[in-house]
């Protein structure tokens, strides 16, 4: 659903002069160095990108899950480690928050996620829980007024940027599965909370993960998100379910990405005294990267609208994560084939690509783990 036409598209003329202009001329910078130069994400703060989801009661854009994914889809068209800066704002690191938080600590954080002058991260992976989440071992364990919370997080998003993180523990040690998980506010200044270093990773260099150690870290109980214990797997599916569509739109900004430089490569590129686009086998990749690319976008965006009409969206949400994720890969796959030697050089960009989507199939719910919700879902609706 889009709220005003002319305000949107003005939005939109923007990101895309930002991406063209600051972002795509620092991409090959950023992968070298591994780091996002702090002046290009004072723009990001400036251009509002970190509120787009945040309502604008709190001093966010307060964008509609639609506009949202229309602001991710150019947003997708630059290397996804600009993106993932602002990304936990948007998603993971203030959706619970906006979802499930008290009056009191929406008041304070989220005018603080909003600006950018706090980045957020969500603590749900451990060692031993990624797709099982509701395995988690990090354990919050009530003392008077306070909470004291150990254990380790594990490939955190932005952790060694967050101010604030969401923090998924176990505050009954006796039940089972993701019962008795709670999610807490935990700040990064927390004594007791400590992050490690930056994973080496196969791609998205200058987004970076680490470790987040808590060991014996105490927090007050008001810290607790909401207002009751148990609830934190409940409100971390709602936020995944939400963020897969905003992953899912990004997935479709890259391969507009991938799809234009191959179509321009394809156009220029002479072999055999002709361009190579006019070989009806490049035509022939080319073709079935703009119909999956259509596909996606189409699917994206229909999930958006019901999502914005408050359907419910779970099933479409991981048809969109599957099939977006998963296309992305074969797209950026097709890209280094029709560049052929010189998509297997750094200095063109598209290998770098291909190894920046790999990381889409896997996190926020891995392509398995969609399947599995989307075909319990569908056996489900038949007994209902």
């Amino acid at each position: 659903m889009i709220k005003d036409q002319q305000i949107l598209d003005q939005l939109l003329e923007t990101v895309i002069r930002f991406v063209s202009q600051e972002l795509i001329p620092t991409e090959a910078q950023v992968a070298e160095q591994n780091d996002i130069p702090t002046e290009l994400i004072a723009k990001m703060a400036e251009l509002g990108l970190f509120g787009l989801s945040i309502p604008t009661s709190y001093g966010g854009l307060g964008l509609t899950m639609e506009e949202e994914c229309l602001v991710a889809l150019e947003l997708g068209r630059a290397s996804p480690a600009f993106r993932t800066v602002v990304g936990t704002n948007i998603g993971i690191g203030s959706q619970g928050l906006i979802m499930d938080g008290r009056a009191d600590q929406k008041d304070y954080w989220l005018p603080r996620l909003a600006s950018g002058d706090v980045i957020s991260s969500f603590a749900l992976t451990e060692p031993d829980a990624g797709s099982d989440a509701g395995s988690i071992r990090t354990s919050a364990v009530r003392d008077g007024d306070c909470y004291r919370l150990n254990g380790t997080k594990r490939f955190i998003t932005n952790a060694d940027k967050a101010g604030l993180f969401t923090v998924m523990a176990r505050t009954d040690p006796d039940s089972q599965g993701s019962r008795g998980v709670s999610a807490f506010l935990v700040p990064a200044q927390t004594p007791g909370l400590t992050i490690g270093i930056p994973e080496k990773k196969m791609g998205q260099h200058g987004a970076h993960v680490c470790d987040v150690v808590l060991n014996n870290a105490e927090i007050p109980a008001s810290a607790l998100l909401g207002t009751e214990e148990g609830k934190g797997f409940v409100t971390a599916m709602k936020v995944l379910e939400r963020g897969r569509l905003h992953i899912s739109a990004v997935c479709v900004g890259i391969a507009d990405r991938l799809i234009d430089e191959s179509a321009r490569y394809a156009a220029q590129r002479k072999q055999f005294g002709q361009a190579i686009g006019e070989f009806q086998l490049v035509q022939g990749m080319l073709a079935d990267m703009k119909t999956e690319w259509y596909a996606g976008r189409s699917m994206v965006i229909d999930a958006a609208r019901k999502k914005d009409l408050d359907a419910t969206v779970a099933t479409e949400s991981s048809c969109c994560k599957y099939f977006c994720s998963e296309m992305v890969g074969r797209v950026a796959d097709r890209a280094v084939q029709i560049f052929g030697g010189a998509g297997y050089i750094a200095d063109y960009g598209i290998e770098r690509f291909y190894r920046d989507v790999r990381i889409f199939r896997l996190y926020e719910g891995t392509s398995q783990i969609q399947q599995l919700i989307i075909a319990r879902n569908m056996l489900r609706e038949l007994t209902d």
